[in-house]
């Protein structure tokens, strides 16, 4: 928490389901923008946080456009579903330019392709699109036993910033490697 907890910064959290992290943060924090999809997590978070606190953005973060949260530089903040964790961090990259840092909990196996070296069965089109554009760390691994009902995975929290590159070199990275 210490290095997204600038109370100045806008921030962003996608998936706060169920207040485990939006808690913490708008303890450091001013203001909270949040993604979410689920109406009654929305209800949940309307009942207990204050609009003055926090913004709730109703839709799909896969949709979402992350450069209307304010007008200066973001840090993007998440747990990310294991089913639209890569086409939403490939969404999150294209607002690069804004963002600071981004934080995540994912499914440890895709912070472990995240992170792969060449030349190793994980590294992929997911290692080199983001190892481009991010700089990034694996922060903790966290067990299923931290979680209630245990999961059947482990989960690992990486932190990525942004290499500062041209859009136009992203954007032609973007297409050598579009999905067939």
């Amino acid at each position: 928490m210490r290095s997204i907890r600038s109370p100045t910064t806008p921030s962003s959290k996608s998936a706060p389901a169920p207040g485990a992290i939006t808690r913490p943060l708008l303890q450091r924090l001013k203001h909270l923008h949040v993604v979410e999809i689920d109406r009654d997590i929305i209800s949940r978070l309307r009942s207990e946080f204050a609009p003055d606190r926090l913004t709730i953005h109703e839709g799909d973060a896969l949709a979402f456009d992350f450069a209307s949260v304010g007008t200066g530089p973001i840090k993007i903040v998440g747990n990310l579903p294991y089913n639209i964790s890569t086409p939403l961090l490939f969404h999150l990259a294209s607002f690069g330019q804004r963002v600071i840092d981004m934080h995540f909990m994912l499914q440890k196996e895709v912070v472990d392709r995240m992170l792969a070296e060449p030349s190793t069965p994980d590294y992929g089109r997911l290692s080199v699109m983001l190892q481009y554009r991010f700089e990034m760390e694996h922060i903790l691994h966290v067990p299923p036993e931290a979680f209630w009902p245990p999961p059947k995975v482990d989960s690992a929290v990486v932190r990525m910033m942004l290499r500062r590159r041209g859009a136009a070199a992203w954007r032609r990275m973007k297409r050598c490697w579009k999905p067939r």
